[in-house]
């Protein structure tokens, strides 16, 4: 798939995902807002990027907290929500940019923090957008990336990555923890710290805010439903009665860009 078609797919997904993502309770919480926080310890003096910021919820729960915040997206319909939520809450310290994750229209070391959230499995080549991360941050300042994670078994893992793409085709591939930790050594981060969670969703809450093609969403309820049995998904998948409850795994990686 070229870039611009992965780009047309990410773009009509979360146009029509803007409203049901925005409201999601898996994407709402505010135990995890909190735990992205405490990850980038911010202070009155910072300035905050938050790259894919999608409906601008990282972007609002930052702002009160340093001296401004900006946010950065790929899709109108997901900053028009955003720009609603920092209205909403009164916020005069937020921006909202349209743009892209591999070309941040910024200077280098325009931030002290630079956070992104459930993005990377969206990215066709997260080693870049990282790296652009990077270069915006100033030394010594934050990186916080927070995404869900794929297994490391590999037969679990192509099994997630297919039901993944089925449930939403603008996902690209979700890394294995050992991946997401391993992007920090290719961006010249040190070793990054580690926050571990987990995403609960009810797997037709989850399907009521997706856009799978036509056909697919048979075969992604009967995956979950052997995966309760099987475990072949690599993720905790219960039933109970009639309804699957997922348990995505998922971690926040915080480090310090070197000052040299």
């Amino acid at each position: 798939m070229t870039a611009g078609m992965h780009n047309e797919l990410v773009l009509d997904q979360f146009t029509r995902q803007a409203a049901p993502f925005s409201a999601a309770a898996m994407i709402t919480d505010a135990r995890v807002l909190r735990l992205l926080l405490d990850a980038a310890g911010p202070t009155d003096a910072d300035t905050v990027l938050d790259v894919c910021c999608g409906p601008g919820l990282v972007v609002c729960a930052f702002a009160p907290h340093v001296r401004q915040a900006t946010g950065i997206d790929f899709t109108p319909a997901m900053l028009d929500r955003a720009r609603a939520l920092a209205a909403e809450h009164g916020l005069c310290n937020v921006a909202l940019d349209q743009g892209d994750a591999y070309a941040l229209p910024y200077p280098d070391g325009s931030f002290t923090i630079v956070v992104t959230r459930y993005s990377l499995h969206h990215l066709e080549d997260p080693t870049a957008a990282l790296r652009e991360m990077v270069r915006v941050c100033e030394p010594g300042g934050r990186i916080v990336v927070a995404d869900a994670y794929a297994p490391e078994h590999p037969a679990q893992a192509a099994a997630y990555h297919r039901v993944e793409v089925l449930r939403d085709p603008s996902h690209a591939r979700s890394l294995s923890l050992r991946e997401s930790m391993a992007l920090f050594a290719e961006a010249r981060l040190g070793e990054p710290r580690m926050i571990s969670y987990e995403l609960p969703v009810e797997l037709g809450d989850l399907l009521g805010r997706a856009f799978p093609n036509p056909g697919d969403e048979a075969e992604i309820v009967a995956a979950f439903r052997a995966s309760a049995v099987d475990n072949r998904l690599g993720i905790p998948v219960r039933l109970d009665g009639d309804k699957l409850h997922i348990a995505y795994q998922a971690v926040i990686l915080a480090a310090t860009r070197a000052t040299m």
